[in-house]
This record gives C-alpha cells, structure tokens and sequence, in this order.
C-alpha cells in the first residue's frame, strides 16, 4: 500500500484578495514600460500615503528612449483612491479627474481589472494584472484619430 499524496495546499499570492491589492501598492517599485514601435521608458515608481486617507499619489521618474535613439527623461503622476475591491485612478490635477475606476476580480493564479477611458477622440482601454510572483502589468491600448498605439508597462517591487 503505497503513502496518500500530500494534501495540497491553496496558492497563496502576495497581493491577497481584490480587497487588498490597493494597500499592497504603497512604496517603491522599478518600472519597464514599451511603447510599440516608438519609445520604451525605465525608471523608478513610487506610490506615497496622502494626507487624505485611502489615497495614494503615484509619480513614475525614468529614462525614455524613442525609437530614433534619441533620450530625455521623463516623469508622470496620478492619484490612486481605494475602492471596494480595486482603486480609482485620477489625474493629478486640482481638482483631481477621473482616468478610470478599476474593479479587481481573480483571474485564474493572477488578479486582474480593466476600464476604458474616453479622452475625446480617443479611447484608453486600460487592463491591470497582479500576478503570483509580486510584480504587476499594465498595457493601455490606446485608439483614436490623433493616438494609436500600445503601452507595455512591467513594475517589479524595490528592495
């Protein structure tokens, strides 16, 4: 009679539940971003407590390289709000403006939300993936009369 096979046991994933990714997010983290066919970007992300609470002002700085060769650097920011199960995203501007509302679900081992956003004429279809190994994703897909391109961007935790 041969031993039973161990029990197994549920895949644990450093970003929890749909509940706590928001709070995951907080500190620094090293960012690598594609621009099909036109630029690809590295640098550093940070997403840093506000004084409000639930909030989280997100400022990306890095190094971009544009298809011709030619470098700058460059930075963007966002605030980021906690939203049952997932997070809003708004401009940094005064007042703040919706970029969109993201509700994360499971996705097989990954969590996983997405939003379109309509920046007249053209459209953001934007996903977020937070996968097992820590890291997370995000691709905008962007379509219109005056952009058409897709955005690759890979964040893997500092330190």
């Amino acid at each position: 009679m041969s031993d039973p096979a161990p029990a197994l046991s549920p895949i644990s994933s450093p970003w929890g539940s749909p509940g706590t990714v928001f709070d995951r997010l907080a500190g620094e983290w090293s960012l690598r971003r594609n621009i099909e066919g036109q630029a690809t970007m590295s640098g550093v992300a940070s997403f840093t407590p506000l004084e409000t609470p639930d909030m989280l002002k997100y400022r990306e700085e890095g190094r971009i390289r544009l298809a011709d060769g030619k470098e700058f650097d460059g930075h963007r920011e966002y605030v980021f709000e906690r939203a049952p199960n997932g997070f809003v995203v708004h401009f940094a501007e005064t007042p703040p403006r919706l970029f969109h509302a993201i509700a994360i679900v499971r996705d097989g081992g990954t969590l996983a939300g997405s939003a379109t956003h309509l920046c007249t004429p053209d459209t953001y279809d934007s996903s977020y993936r937070f996968l097992p190994d820590g890291s997370f994703g995000i691709r905008h897909v962007v379509h219109g009369p005056r952009k058409d391109y897709l955005s690759d961007t890979v964040f893997s935790r500092l330190g």
